[in-house]
């Protein structure tokens, strides 16, 4: 459908993905068209992305989102369990997709610390993604071009005492790294 509406997206450094999963995807996050570009961008690897909990009380939407890979997280009550199914996921060597401003806005957010507990323990490596392009029904029908833009893996440290001095560090990388790949368009 959004060939038809917007003709052909561009994946830029497809080759910085890593050779096999597991890994850890994030990506900014604006609209619904960013989560379906970063799919088709890692085509054919699948992603399991995380989404809030909210979105599966509606019957249609959560057999979509199902379909789709997509995971419930308790982002008003997370605990130990938010972690446990995506390093179930990394364990079976898979690709989990994380949003890390959590919520879809058009302003800058501070950036959510899950994905950076997850390759931690996960011993897995990030990569940034930044999805440049239309983000309403009105701009794919413009035919504005869109893009996601791949980053170099980061890796995280395992986590002991430092390990706020790690979240701060990394959250700055993942930033950084965003704010660059946006401006490479």
């Amino acid at each position: 459908m959004l060939f038809l509406m917007n003709g052909k997206m561009k994946t830029v450094n497809k080759e910085k993905l890593p050779q096999k999963a597991p890994f850890v995807v994030v990506c900014t996050h604006k609209s619904w068209i960013d989560v379906v570009c970063l799919g088709i961008a890692l085509y054919p690897i699948p992603i399991h992305f995380m989404a809030k909990k909210e979105l599966f009380s509606n019957p249609l939407i959560k057999n979509l989102l199902t379909k789709l890979n997509a995971f419930p997280v308790d982002r008003s009550n997370p605990g130990p369990s938010v972690l446990k199914t995506p390093l179930q996921l990394l364990k079976k060597k898979q690709v989990v997709g994380i949003f890390p401003s959590g919520t879809r806005n058009s302003e800058e957010k501070a950036l959510k610390n899950g994905a950076i507990h997850i390759a931690s323990r996960g011993s897995v490596p990030i990569i940034p993604a930044v999805y440049v392009g239309p983000h309403t029904i009105k701009d794919l029908l413009g035919r504005k071009r869109r893009f996601i833009i791949l980053g170099d893996p980061i890796y995280v440290p395992k986590m002991t005492k430092d390990k706020e001095v790690v979240i701060e560090k990394t959250n700055e990388v993942i930033s950084k790294v965003f704010k660059e790949l946006k401006s490479n368009v």
